[in-house]
């Protein structure tokens, strides 16, 4: 077996750091890519930090051979857009009578908001332990504070943007960021611990 070498991002700190440093060239490709109908719904920011918090629950995607870093942060960029556009295109074929307060336990067949997160928490590599991690991201969300959960659900479920979240529960939009950004954090822990 050979050496693969020297980890191109050994922890995630510097991964974090990498991250940081391409903002503003993975902003622009995220603008370039949104399209006028999504760039009403969601701020190329919101793809960002969702770019954020999916390559760093995944980080050992980063130290493929070959891989270029820059590169795959466009890729998942272009998957968070995927999945926005499809996020509200389904949002409209949505009925009020289905929907559900996040509080309310989930019945067979009514996960969708465990999969959405799931989902940001999961790489590939990860898919065949879906419903292991399913089972500890319901737990892990019951720790969570109301105030939590409601971002939460707010920004991942019924899809609005941090700066709409931010008006409703009378807060800065930086203020709600942090607060998803920990709140995703502390799941993730709990969810890979």
């Amino acid at each position: 077996m050979s050496d693969p070498g020297p980890l191109l991002f050994p922890n995630r700190d510097e991964l974090a750091r990498f991250i940081e440093s391409q903002r503003f060239p993975v902003l622009a490709y995220i603008e370039k890519n949104l399209g006028p109908v999504l760039r009403k719904k969601i701020e190329p920011d919101d793809i960002f930090q969702e770019v954020c918090v999916t390559a760093l629950s995944a980080p050992e995607q980063f130290d493929v051979a070959g891989r270029d870093p820059f590169k795959l942060l466009c890729q998942i960029a272009e998957q968070r857009i995927i999945d926005s556009h499809r996020r509200f295109v389904a949002a409209h074929k949505r009925s009020v009578e289905r929907e559900r307060s996040i509080d309310q336990p989930l019945e067979a067949g009514q996960g969708a908001f465990i999969d959405l997160l799931v989902a940001s928490l999961t790489s590939a590599s990860q898919a065949f332990s879906k419903n292991q991690k399913e089972f500890q991201l319901m737990q892990a969300m019951e720790s969570l504070t109301a105030e939590q959960r409601e971002v939460v659900r707010l920004r991942f479920v019924d899809g609005w943007a941090t700066k709409d979240i931010a008006e409703k529960l009378g807060k800065t939009d930086g203020a709600i960021r942090v607060l998803l950004s920990r709140t995703v954090s502390q799941l993730q822990t709990l969810v890979s611990g």
